[in-house]
């Protein structure tokens, strides 16, 4: 089962969800405004992709962030601490694939290449 993580109201995920759904591939859809960043999904994230590649620095989330808070992001625990305090700065949508492969980001020919 492939699990499309994100928030629902994020334009990219909604784009994404819309994609597979035309596509006719069935997929679970977790909110993790609303669910919660599942900590073992987290660990593996990070595992795959690394924390940085993770990290919306670039959205509104991190750019109102307390400098404090942002500067304690220096690595993989600090990233994850917030990841999990505020969910939003995760860059969206995270898609753990049938076969376990794990993205970020909505790229169509990307995704086409995880579906074969």
């Amino acid at each position: 089962m492939i699990t499309l993580y994100g928030i629902a109201n994020c334009d990219t995920v909604r784009r994404a969800r819309a994609w597979l759904v035309q596509a006719g591939v069935a997929h679970e859809f977790h909110d993790f405004k609303k669910r919660g960043v599942p900590d073992a999904e987290a660990h593996a994230w990070v595992a795959a992709l690394g924390w940085e590649a993770l990290l919306n620095r670039q959205g509104s989330t991190w750019r109102h962030l307390d400098p404090v808070e942002q500067n304690a992001v220096v690595d993989q625990a600090g990233a994850l601490a917030l990841m999990h305090r505020h969910s939003s700065v995760i860059k969206r949508p995270v898609v753990r694939w049938a076969d376990g492969s794990i993205t970020v980001g909505f790229k169509a020919d990307v995704w086409l290449a995880c579906l074969k």
